[in-house]
């Protein structure tokens, strides 16, 4: 079909921009290279097996989104077919005689399949892209816009997002339009309809008057602007959002294979001063550990995180997601992973030639007060469909942060100083851990002093805070009633650390650390017990390291076995409560754990109604990661005040319809951090005489018929 000088300037345009593309490629690896070291990947072969399958099937992008990610599955299935339809296409070029347009009724299966699924294929891909396009500019979609405040990179700012999504829709409309248009220019050329080319034998009628000359021209032109458009495309496509299609399976078939509630080490970084203006040389050796901990420049975040910021699709699901962006506040993920994409690019060729980053972290990637509005409840990790993990940035800046001792927010302060003299962050002696323990009626064992099966960590907020004392010593209780052997550290038990950790505060985590294996070391138990998920989450995915290796139960699952084994039973089923049950970040998103408490509610005759958010999709309390210290409290609704409003329009109109009457709903948790936050959200959303919060252990102690 093409002419000599046609074939000759194609493989020209060929090698030129397709070497320039491979040149950018080799650019970005060279960047990614050049992050800090990450824990081995392991599994490769079948890692990316599953990768692709997870992207092939669009599984990860039908986490959140059912409508939008259907229209992404119409231009992803096209764009994925296409690499075969440009390949068939580019033999047509070049081989003489070489043709699949037409196969009809007497055309082989494999031509009529062929052509049949790249028809249907052009008009879906055509539908979604046309989909996208009209919600990017002509929609008033909220989901792609920030809130007031969120630090913007001057490119993003500008409109570049806006600007790169018009390029991307444009050259795909354009590719496979004009591939569309050339299958019904050659229908209509040899007058042919094709039953297994629907769309294009309808398009082609309306071509139907033009000249055999004209309609060749038609396909000559639409040839070169279906194929040649490819090659034109191929080096912006390296700089622009659309390289997701790449970067995705690479960045899900290289995710971290650590547990989710293990935060990576800090490493080394750059040993520049200031790692600002100088080369930095290639770091030795895997996971050193850093003498300046976290991160201040981009090259100081690990490689993984690097390659973060090329796979991102700038879909801002993960800001849908934030707590602290539904609040209102300044951090939204997907503006973090958009900056660092735009810093990238902008400082490309230094940074591949081996030139430090102009600009810190802070200064052109996110503000001070984003960094410290993070609750860690890793939501926009989860519902992210590439794999990225901006929660891991934010706790690398959080470390370097505090090292300097820099925009630290007076209440965490407050409460690192109180953990580094008390072991606790209530500033309570430590001679008041177990005070809570006096007058229960039956004596609680000191695994310190004499061996026990189970030891209790019961946690800071359990022991001191008065709202959740006494569900604290109604765990006792039913652990007493069930003859289980088990004990406390008293008044040696120190704060896990968990929450320190993701404050950014190494050295206080690792000290907290030493000290509870110390104690460890002197008691004899055989299993740990705890009342607390973020100190389930961290003995059970952080202290294995530092030799802490024991099984970790929450107590919902371990009541729940007592039950099962006929240790507990159930005199009066709780039939009559209308309740909904809350995930805790830490024991749901975490470590799985959205069985247990259900199975335990279930046994206990309670019928659980879903909240529309729950299980993986759960909305966070705002305590983690530091929040429940904050000195400040931020404007707007508070999570935990969202996810009341969200309980009550589940509840109530069940409540109606069954005939509840006066009775109070109940919001069940299992968290004592989600008692504190939710009892006081119960009262500042003025619904106290609706709903009431709840811990399972009150349930369990009422189908047990304790105190009746």
């Amino acid at each position: 079909m093409l002419s000599s000088l046609e074939r000759t300037l194609f493989i020209l345009m060929a090698l030129g921009l397709g070497g320039l593309t491979g040149y950018l490629f080799f650019g970005i690896y060279k960047i990614v290279r050049r992050g800090q070291p990450a824990p081995p990947r392991k599994d490769l072969v079948r890692r990316f097996a599953v990768a692709l399958l997870d992207v092939g099937l669009q599984k990860t992008i039908f986490r959140s989104r059912p409508i939008l990610s259907v229209f992404h599955a119409f231009i992803f299935f096209g764009f994925s077919y296409y690499f075969l339809v440009n390949v068939t296409d580019a033999l047509e070029g070049f081989v003489p005689g070489f043709e699949l347009v037409y196969g009809g009724e007497n055309g082989s299966f494999g031509v009529n399949l062929f052509n049949l699924i790249a028809d249907v294929l052009s008009v879906l891909t055509l539908t979604g892209v046309i989909a996208f396009l009209v919600r990017r500019f002509l929609g008033n979609d909220k989901r792609l816009q920030f809130n007031p405040g969120v630090y913007l990179h001057p490119g993003v700012a500008s409109g570049g997002v806006r600007l790169d999504s018009a390029i991307v829709g444009t050259f795909i409309l354009i590719h496979v339009g004009a591939r569309f248009v050339g299958q019904a220019l050659r229908l209509a050329r040899d007058a042919q309809d094709d039953p297994f080319m629907p769309f294009a034998s309808l398009t082609a009628n309306l071509f139907s008057g033009l000249s055999e000359s004209a309609l060749n021209t038609g396909i000559h032109v639409t040839w070169w602007l279906a194929l040649g458009l490819i090659l034109a495309f191929f080096p912006y496509f390296v700089r622009s959002k659309h390289l997701h299609l790449m970067a995705a399976p690479v960045n899900l078939g290289l995710a971290k294979q650590t547990p989710r509630g293990e935060l990576d080490s800090t490493l080394t970084p750059s040993p520049s001063p200031t790692g600002i203006g100088e080369s930095s040389p290639p770091h030795e050796g895997v996971g050193v550990r850093a003498a300046t901990p976290g991160a201040r420049t981009l090259l100081d975040l690990s490689w993984p995180r690097l390659l973060d910021g090329y796979a991102c699709i700038m879909c801002n699901r993960c800001h849908d997601v934030c707590p602290a962006h539904s609040q209102g506040r300044v951090l939204s993920p997907s503006a973090l992973e958009i900056n660092k994409r735009y810093v990238l690019n902008d400082e490309f060729f230094a940074l591949a030639r081996g030139a430090a980053p102009k600009h810190t972290l802070l200064e052109h990637i996110i503000s001070p007060e984003a960094v410290w509005a993070c609750t860690t409840c890793y939501a926009c990790v989860r519902v992210c469909p590439v794999g990225n993990e901006p929660m891991a940035d934010i706790v690398d800046i959080r470390r370097r942060m505090v090292f300097d001792g820099e925009g630290i927010d007076s209440g965490v302060q407050s409460a690192m100083e109180s953990l580094a003299k008390n072991g606790n962050w209530f500033g309570k002696s430590k001679r008041n851990r177990s005070k809570w323990a006096k007058d229960l009626g039956f004596e609680i064992k000191d695994a310190t002093k004499e061996p026990v099966e189970y030891l209790w960590f019961v946690g800071d907020t359990a022991s001191f805070d008065e709202r959740a004392i006494p569900l604290t010593q109604k765990v006792a209780g039913v652990l007493n009633r069930a003859g289980v052997d088990f004990g406390i550290l008293y008044n040696e038990e120190r704060n896990a650390g968990n929450d320190v950790r993701r404050t950014g505060e190494e050295g206080l985590f690792e000290q907290l650390v030493e000290e509870n294996l110390a104690t460890f070391g002197k008691s004899q138990f055989k299993q740990i017990l705890t009342t607390d998920p973020h100190s389930l989450n961290t003995l059970r995915n952080e202290y294995p390291k530092y030799g802490g290796k024991w099984k970790v139960h929450h107590y919902a699952q371990f009541i729940l076995d007592l039950l099962e084994q006929g240790r507990l039973s159930v005199k009066t089923p709780l039939t009559h409560h209308l309740a909904t049950y809350h995930d805790p970040c830490y024991l749901g998103r975490y470590n799985g754990g959205y069985a247990a408490p259900r199975n335990l509610l279930k046994r206990l005759g309670v019928t659980v109604h879903e909240m529309p958010r729950n299980q993986e999709n759960s909305f966070c309390c705002g305590a983690g990661g530091g929040q429940i210290w904050m000195g400040k409290t931020p404007a707007g609704e508070r999570p935990a005040e969202n996810r009341i409003r969200e309980a009550i329009t589940t509840l109530t109109p069940l409540a109606n319809a069954n005939g509840y009457g006066g009775q109070k709903m109940l919001f069940l948790v299992a968290c004592p951090k989600d008692v504190v936050m939710y009892t006081d959200a119960v009262k500042t959303t003025g619904n106290e005489d609706k709903i009431e919060v709840r811990d399972v252990i009150q349930l369990v102690e009422e189908a047990m018929g304790v105190g009746q």
